[in-house]
């Protein structure tokens, strides 16, 4: 008795491929120097004198608590009170015109669904 044997034709000889390593480019900021809080000008030299700038908030003190309330200026304040009210206003009538529908179709309904469902009456 022969013990078979396999024939393995010798493999094919695959090249490597090169592959270059990623490079990025690193980000990179400007230092940005901020000065100390406690800065003061030195000795001899006067301040620059800087014009403010409105920025158009009002502050409002509180005279029982002494706490200044920063308030905004008059067409904020208008357009903020007048888009609240349209908003409640409108609630207000989409909830009663609902009401009035819901008690209005409520009998149509239930005749309609009488006439069109004559099995469920007789079960």
């Amino acid at each position: 008795m022969e013990i078979p044997s396999i024939k393995i034709p010798s493999g094919e000889k695959i090249e490597t491929i090169s592959i270059p390593l990623p490079t990025a480019d690193v980000p990179f900021y400007r230092p940005m120097v901020i000065p100390p809080s406690d800065l003061k000008e030195p000795d001899g030299v006067q301040a620059e004198q800087t014009d403010e700038v409105d920025t158009g908030i009002r502050n409002v003190n509180i005279p029982i608590i002494d706490f200044d309330v920063p308030l905004p200026e008059n067409e904020i304040l208008i357009t903020a009170s007048t888009t609240a009210v349209v908003s409640v206003a409108a609630t207000l009538t989409a909830t009663a015109a609902f009401k009035w529908v819901v008690t209005a179709m409520k009998p149509i309904l239930k005749t309609a669904w009488k006439k069109l469902s004559p099995k469920s009456q007789k079960a």
